[in-house]
């Protein structure tokens, strides 16, 4: 299964004994934003036989921060109690402008899911092609799911502050470039604004065609290369809590880079007084 899948194969492969779809949509916690509920949007309509994954829910509840990395137990039981088993193919969307998708893509590969793809232009794609949808909850029998982190996939604040002296890898912001700049305030309060010195800034919404399908091959690789990045070279990604991040790291992979994302992003970087900030463009 490629790590990008087209609605035509999803249609065609639902009902394989070791397929499981996922809704990992997710609107976001940052302040102001429009209200949406992503549980009530999915029980009104889903692709047939998906779970909701519920991201908002599925992070550290012991941090100030809105969407840590949650344990491997935690990960371990929320995907075990919708039906989620090793070896399983999944396959995961959303409706979210955030592409939230990609979030649950890195998690789930970051705690050892083998087979992990997402679904290109998601619910919005399958919906516009008049595919079918159910409502109420999919129902899904318990299975077991041997969550173990990876650290190679995460980075944490030690270890970006470390990086600012070394420079060992690429820090690649997902924000947009006001926020990026610093000519924007930060919609949390009490964070300051700019970014992580060193680091490259490429909007997320960047990697994605109007339509909300993916951009391919050299058309993908010069939004990087525009931004600064060789995929060559080892990579990081960050944004403003670290959902968007995702974004950019599910776009590096599809051009064979397997980037890391620091959970933290700036929600943490930005609010911690002893982290050095840098403003202006990169």
């Amino acid at each position: 299964m490629d790590a990008l899948v087209t609605t035509q194969w999803l249609a065609g492969e639902i009902g394989a004994g070791d397929l499981r779809i996922v809704d990992a949509t997710y609107f976001g916690s940052v302040p102001g934003a429009p209200a949406r509920n992503a549980r009530a949007e999915y029980e009104a309509a889903h692709i047939p036989g998906a779970v909701f994954l519920d991201l908002e829910t599925l992070a550290d509840a012991t941090s100030d921060l809105p969407s840590k990395l949650p344990s491997p137990e935690d990960v371990a039981g929320r995907l075990g109690s919708l039906g989620i088993g090793d070896g399983d193919r999944i396959v995961l969307y959303d409706v979210s402008q955030y592409h939230t998708a990609t979030r649950a893509w890195w998690m789930l590969r970051a705690m050892g899911a083998r087979t992990v793809a997402i679904l290109d232009g998601g619910l919005a794609k399958w919906r516009g092609e008049g595919r079918p949808l159910e409502a109420g909850i999919a129902p899904a029998a318990p299975r077991t799911f041997a969550a173990k982190l990876d650290p190679r996939r995460v980075r944490t604040i030690g270890q970006m502050k470390a990086n600012v002296a070394s420079a060992t890898e690429q820090v690649l912001d997902a924000r947009g470039a006001a926020r990026f700049s610093g000519t924007e305030l930060d919609p949390r309060p009490d964070t300051a604004v700019g970014h992580i010195p060193g680091s490259r800034n490429l909007p997320y919404g960047r990697l994605l065609d109007a339509d909300g399908t993916w951009k391919r091959g050299d058309a993908l690789k010069a939004e990087f290369d525009a931004a600064g990045i060789d995929l060559a070279r080892p990579l990081v990604t960050t944004c403003g809590s670290g959902i968007t991040a995702a974004v950019l790291a599910f776009g590096a992979h599809l051009l064979g880079n397997d980037a890391a994302l620091y959970d933290g992003s700036w929600s943490e970087w930005g609010s911690d007084s002893s982290t050095p900030k840098a403003t202006g463009a990169a």
